[in-house]
């Protein structure tokens, strides 16, 4: 079992893609029920979206379920959003808190899936941020994500179709916030900046903008990018390549303003 893949660019940019895997270990798939085998919180074909927009990117890719465990959660187990409906480091049901498990998973499970999926993955992540700041004296995290346009559970109404996070500002320098910010206010997509995601614990850990890291949650609303928000989760052409557009401005924006963070 390969829990990530990592794609070497030259750049000052790293995507991460932490819950774009489908594989499932033997031991998981066999304690799932229908509804859990479905993957449906997987953060569908966004690695296709940014796949070639700018040159130079570094990639980081998970690729075992959300449902092995959750590779933006904090692996001590606290909640991202104290007070707020959210799924755990291994959930125990969808986002519509409809169950998953037929066998719920024990905490010898957590300690597994934490040695085997969880740690590698964020030691890859680490090395490209280490790597990446040694080359351009800045890094940029931006970490990517998607999930349902309507999940009554977790956010009331329709989420906009870009949700901005950068945990209040703190996790990049404003500079890189406002610019992504002007991007979605002109893009022609609904948007919104720390709404109700506000940076998982990927930026939030990461994101120290006096080390020269910089990061960026980026979550869609998969409304903008995918036929239906159900199976089959097809991507749509049409919506794809104008959401594409705009990633493109924004990586490419960003791309733009590393070497400036690296030389203030």
């Amino acid at each position: 079992m390969t829990p990530v893949q990592v794609h070497q660019g030259d750049g000052p940019l790293i995507l991460a893609f932490p819950h774009v895997g489908t594989d499932l270990p033997p031991e998981v798939a066999a304690k799932l029920n229908t509804e859990g085998r479905l993957l449906r919180d997987t953060d569908w074909h966004i690695q296709h979206l940014y796949a070639g927009l700018i040159p130079g990117l570094t990639t980081v890719t998970a690729t075992q379920s959300r449902y092995v465990i959750d590779l933006n959660r904090d692996p001590s187990g606290a909640s991202l959003y104290p007070g707020q409906t959210t799924t755990g480091l291994i959930p125990d049901t969808t986002f519509d808190n409809v169950p998953i498990w037929e066998q719920l998973p024990t905490a010898p499970d957590v300690a597994q899936w934490l040695g085997e999926v969880h740690r590698p993955y964020h030691a890859a992540l680490a090395a490209e941020i280490d790597r990446v700041r040694t080359r351009h004296g800045v890094a940029v995290l931006y970490d990517c994500h998607s999930i349902r346009s309507g999940i009554p559970w977790l956010f009331p109404a329709t989420l906009p179709e870009l949700n901005i996070g950068t945990n209040g500002g703190t996790t990049c320098a404003a500079a890189l916030e406002h610019a992504v910010a002007q991007i979605a206010a002109a893009s022609g997509h609904s948007w919104v900046l720390n709404g109700r995601f506000k940076g998982g614990w990927t930026t939030r850990h990461y994101g120290r903008p006096e080390t020269g890291v910089h990061a960026i949650q980026m979550e869609l609303s998969q409304i903008s990018h995918l036929m239906a928000e159900a199976p089959l989760f097809a991507l749509d052409p049409d919506r794809s390549t104008h959401l594409r557009k705009t990633l493109t401005e924004i990586l490419a924006t960003l791309a733009d303003l590393a070497p400036r963070l690296a030389r203030a």
